[in-house]
């Protein structure tokens, strides 16, 4: 573990504590908050810590292990968040021998510091300089002084000013990649850290010891072979082909497409929004279809967007972000999402919480729907730290407390991502009842929808319980949530990856229980930062405003939502 010490302005490494040995990811983070940080705390104060931890199969090679986890005391949700991004960081730490990275204390007087870590260094560099820089100045500043090989965590201006819809931005292998750990308002946590960015150099590292090299790579190929013949991320499927946006046209068949601030289900426009319209207009212009964000990934879902002259707009535009930056704003335009999608990634803003944020402002009449100008007018605020722009820049529902809109699609303070829970009502189970607040990763229902009606009632408990443990796995072994169909279809090759890592000797009931642990410590956390049942709610108007076109309300018992962890 390597331990960042902001107010003595020091580094220091130390072995991984006997507790923490068998958790990554996500559970090392619930671990190490529940341990470590007083859970009523002020998440911008010096008691929190932000913590970067890759998965427990990171640096590995096997394919979709790359993610990196961040993690603190949420300044939205006021509970614990855990919030993981593509690209190479979580490799590169997993490489350079780095377990976790916990950042504690706060600079005084205010500065903005740089942390440098390579495989026989890590060292606070002064970045004062580097000040109102955003993520995408950040990144080529830091390459052009430590090489292009190098990998960036960084901030933009939301994160210095410390806004609720900041994110952690991280690069890929391609300078256009911006992937964000976005949701949660860790960007602010690490601005409370004055911590501008980290660079790190991983070239020269070794590869990682395996305990069991036949166990870890005969099952780590069985994985890989599972997700390039499976009729969802093979080289034929439409994760690859159309990326994650593939799933518009059914999302909005469904009726559950957020439309104009969460108003309607079914945007008249979502053919222009299209996973189909994205790979036609890429490849037209000479873009790029089925790159990846993580090194060796096989299901290759992301993309280059290119401008009509050819020129890289955003890498990746993906669903959640033509959801809430596209219909939610009335925009039926991919260039304009496109161009909404670069200025949040630059800003380090959370596509999710600032796009939500705009339709209550356009709610409020500070913006029009459909009028992309308008929208990027407000975000330039974001970034210039005007009054507005901080109002806007905390998340949906700070602006909507200050500019007097009731109808705010969050809970828990945290803004929904691009399925409205009144017709996809298992995830409406995962917004209200997840430690994580209103998170889409944290037990997303709509894969299911074959098997359990998203418009009634019964099912929706069980469904959501078994999606969310299922996430806390896949977030703390690093892998993306779309490899999940081999590892849940067949829990013991997750198994044997791990034991052929680590040997460990683990048996399915041992991932079973890594999982449960991870969702107790996270509840045991909450509920000691003053979370209660009344928490595990949705918007009143969604239990009372019926959605078009189904015209459904979320109708979901409370008294199903109260049980849903009785027997974790």
């Amino acid at each position: 573990m390597l331990r960042v010490d902001m107010d003595r302005l020091q580094v220091r490494r130390e072995p991984v504590p006997p507790e923490y040995e068998r958790l990554g990811g996500r559970a090392l983070i619930a671990g190490i908050m529940l341990a470590e940080v007083p859970p009523q705390c002020d998440p911008l104060g010096p008691d929190n810590k932000l913590i970067f931890a890759p998965g427990l199969l990171g640096g590995t090679g096997v394919s979709s292990s790359g993610r990196l986890s961040v993690g603190g005391k949420s300044p939205l949700t006021w509970g614990v968040k855990e919030a993981n991004c593509g690209g190479n960081g979580g490799s590169d730490l997993a490489r350079l021998g780095i377990r976790a990275l916990v950042v504690e204390g706060q600079p005084v007087p205010e500065k903005l510091y740089l942390l440098h870590i390579s495989g026989t260094t890590a060292e606070l560099l002064p970045a004062d300089d580097w000040r109102g820089l955003g993520t995408y100045a950040t990144a080529a500043k830091a390459r052009e002084r430590w090489g292009s090989g190098c990998t960036v965590i960084s901030i933009g201006q939301a994160g210095e000013y410390r806004m609720g819809a900041a994110g952690v931005s991280c690069t890929g292998h391609k300078e256009q990649d911006s992937r964000l750990a976005a949701r949660g308002g860790l960007g602010a946590l690490m601005g409370s850290k004055g911590l501008k960015a980290i660079v790190l150099d991983a070239s020269g590292t070794q590869s990682l010891p395996l305990a069991d090299p036949e166990l870890f790579r005969s099952s780590a190929r069985r994985f890989a072979q599972e997700l390039v013949e499976s009729p969802k991320t093979g080289r034929k499927g439409a994760m690859h082909l159309y990326g994650t946006a593939a799933i518009v046209a059914a999302v909005n068949e469904m009726g559950a497409f957020p439309t104009r601030n969460f108003r309607e289900g079914r945007f008249e426009e979502a053919d222009n929004l299209t996973g189909q319209k994205i790979r036609e207009t890429v490849l037209e212009r000479g873009g790029q279809m089925g790159t990846t964000c993580m090194p060796g990934c096989v299901i290759a879902c992301c993309n280059v967007f290119v401008d009509p002259q050819g020129k890289p707009v955003v890498s990746t535009l993906q669903y959640e972000t033509v959801g809430l930056l596209g219909s939610n704003l009335g925009i039926g335009n991919l260039d304009a999402v496109a161009r909404l999608n670069r200025l949040c990634n630059d800003y380090g803003l959370d596509s999710i919480e600032a796009g939500a944020a705009l339709g209550v402002a356009a709610e409020a009449g500070l913006a029009r729907f459909g009028d992309e100008a308008s929208f990027a007018a407000l975000l330039g605020e974001i970034a210039a730290g005007s009054v507005l722009g901080r109002v806007l820049g905390q998340g949906a529902a700070v602006a909507g407390r200050v500019l007097g809109v009731s109808r705010v699609p969050a809970t828990k303070g945290q803004a929904m991502p691009a399925y409205d829970p009144r017709a996809l009502k298992g995830n409406g189970v995962t917004y209200a009842t997840s430690p994580m607040g209103a998170d889409h990763t944290a037990g997303n229902a709509f894969g299911n929808r074959l098997e359990v009606n998203p418009l009634g009632v019964e099912g929706q408990r069980e469904l959501s319980l078994k999606l969310q443990l299922g996430a806390a796995m896949l977030d703390s072994t690093g892998l993306c949530l779309f490899a999940r169909p081999p590892v849940f279809g067949d829990p013991q090759l997750m198994v044997d990856m791990i034991n052929g890592r680590f040997g460990w000797g683990w048996s399915v009931a041992d991932l079973q229980e890594l999982q449960k642990s991870v969702l107790r410590m996270e509840l045991a956390f909450n509920q000691k930062a003053g979370h209660t049942a009344a928490d595990a709610r949705l918007p009143e108007y969604m239990t009372r405003e019926p959605l078009p076109p189904h015209n459904v309300v979320f109708d979901v018992p409370d008294s199903e939502m109260d049980a849903i962890f009785s027997e974790l």
